[in-house]
């Protein structure tokens, strides 16, 4: 079992620099540098995290190496983007972020976190929510496996650039 353990504000540098990092080199040859330079500043600054961790609706979980490096984590908290207009939201949460590191795809670290983040919902909601790029099928895949399935189309924004990313709903 790779071992899960809770952010403490203390972490919240280390997390913005994984996630910004793991956005770049994932998703960063589609955009202009200016767009993903603004981006990346205003979308998940260390403030933010830090913020994000001193609100009892968010938990943020990592998995690091020996050296205490961050292999990966996952952010789960309310639902804060506009859902289709059929989707239920009363008691609904939203998995935010689920970034691994490259090195540790493939080794659990992913199913670790993603059994954290579905224990984490159904303790809270009746409802899991999340966004993924439509052109993201690992990630897709990767989620259908836990039963999650397509509810409706969203709009992701980075400057000038829209891309098209699907609503993924769990229900609990």
């Amino acid at each position: 079992m790779t071992a899960i353990q809770l952010a403490t504000p203390g972490d919240a540098e280390a997390i913005a620099a994984f996630a910004n990092g793991s956005f770049t080199h994932t998703f960063g040859h589609i955009y202009d540098p200016a767009d993903l330079a603004t981006f990346l500043a205003d979308w998940n600054p260390p403030a933010r995290v830090r913020a994000q961790l001193a609100d009892p609706g968010y938990a943020i979980a990592l998995v690091r190496d020996e050296a205490a490096a961050i292999l990966g984590y996952i952010k789960m908290g309310p639902v804060d983007f506009d859902l289709p207009p059929e989707q239920p939201t009363g008691d609904a949460v939203e998995l935010h972020q689920l970034y691994v590191a490259d090195a540790a795809k493939g080794t659990g670290v992913a199913v670790a976190l993603m059994e954290w983040g579905i224990a984490w919902a159904r303790a809270r909601a009746s409802i899991l929510y999340l966004t993924v790029f439509t052109e993201n099928d690992r990630a897709q895949a990767f989620y259908r496996r836990y039963g999650f399935y397509d509810v409706g189309r969203n709009e992701f924004r980075v400057g000038n650039h829209v891309d098209e990313d699907r609503f993924f709903r769990l229900d609990l």
